[in-house]
């Protein structure tokens, strides 16, 4: 069943929502060669409990982490290791913060040292496919009109849409209905209503789309080992537009 939040569990979720976003501003500042994402899953974790928050993924169907942190060839639900990254990696961190039971998703792919221009168009590429689905996340449009901007942009410009992994509902719970597919046809799909929220959350390849899963039963890599990327928010549809809240633009 596909829910619509209340004012007040909107300003819940929003208060979440900046918080995760100011995470993501601090992980930004520790990305660096050298470092291990193990050690941005302890920062990660030390925050938000200073906040008084916790990471509402760690323990959901058995995932052990505060984070997911996916890197190069790894499409998502990477685990964090003890392994330094390397300058020209590229790394996606994926977080759910429950911050006094309001909820709120968000992942950014973030370029360690210096990426070649192949893995910076990449990275913008996502990004910007990110928002032109979110364009689209208007009261009254359908699913389906999301899924289309982002894959007509993303495969014009040369990189394909990861189809195994979507977004979703969310709050009060991490995976809620509707999916929110990152490819498909305009005008298809459940109707967009006010106070839906809902997460985008493109994943673009260099190469293939196919995704095959390690032996961890968790993490997903491409199947050609061409890179992977990346960008997230949570947004609620609102009669004015869609809404995001997970902006890292006023923190």
């Amino acid at each position: 069943m596909i829910t619509r939040k209340s004012n007040r569990e909107i300003e819940m979720m929003q208060e979440a929502g900046k918080l995760l976003a100011s995470t993501h501003k601090e992980i930004a500042k520790r990305m660096k060669p050298g470092i291990t994402t193990m050690e941005i899953e302890k920062f990660v974790e030390d925050y938000l409990a200073e906040h008084g928050a916790t990471a509402e993924q760690k323990g959901y169907n058995g995932y052990q982490f505060a984070t997911c942190a996916s890197v190069n060839d790894e499409i998502c639900h990477g685990f964090p290791r003890n392994e330094a990254l390397k300058d020209g990696d590229i790394v996606t961190i994926d977080m759910v913060v429950n911050l006094n039971g309001g909820l709120a998703d968000s992942a950014w792919t973030y370029a360690v040292g210096d990426v070649d221009e192949k893995g910076k168009r990449l990275m913008e590429v996502t990004e910007k496919s990110l928002y032109k689905g979110i364009e689209k996340a208007q009261a009254g449009s359908r699913i389906g009109d999301i899924g289309h901007a982002i894959q007509t942009y993303a495969e014009a410009e040369g990189f394909s849409v990861v189809r195994d992994f979507t977004g979703h509902g969310i709050g009060p719970t991490i995976h809620e209905a509707p999916h929110i597919p990152h490819f498909g046809l305009a005008g298809k799909g459940p109707r967009l209503k006010e106070g839906m929220v809902i997460t985008i959350e493109p994943m673009l390849n260099e190469g293939t789309w196919h995704s095959q899963m390690d032996s961890n039963n968790w993490t997903a890599r491409t199947t050609d080992q061409g890179r992977s990327a990346q960008y997230e928010h949570t947004v609620v549809i609102t009669k004015e537009g869609p809404k995001i809240l997970t902006s890292q633009d006023d923190i």
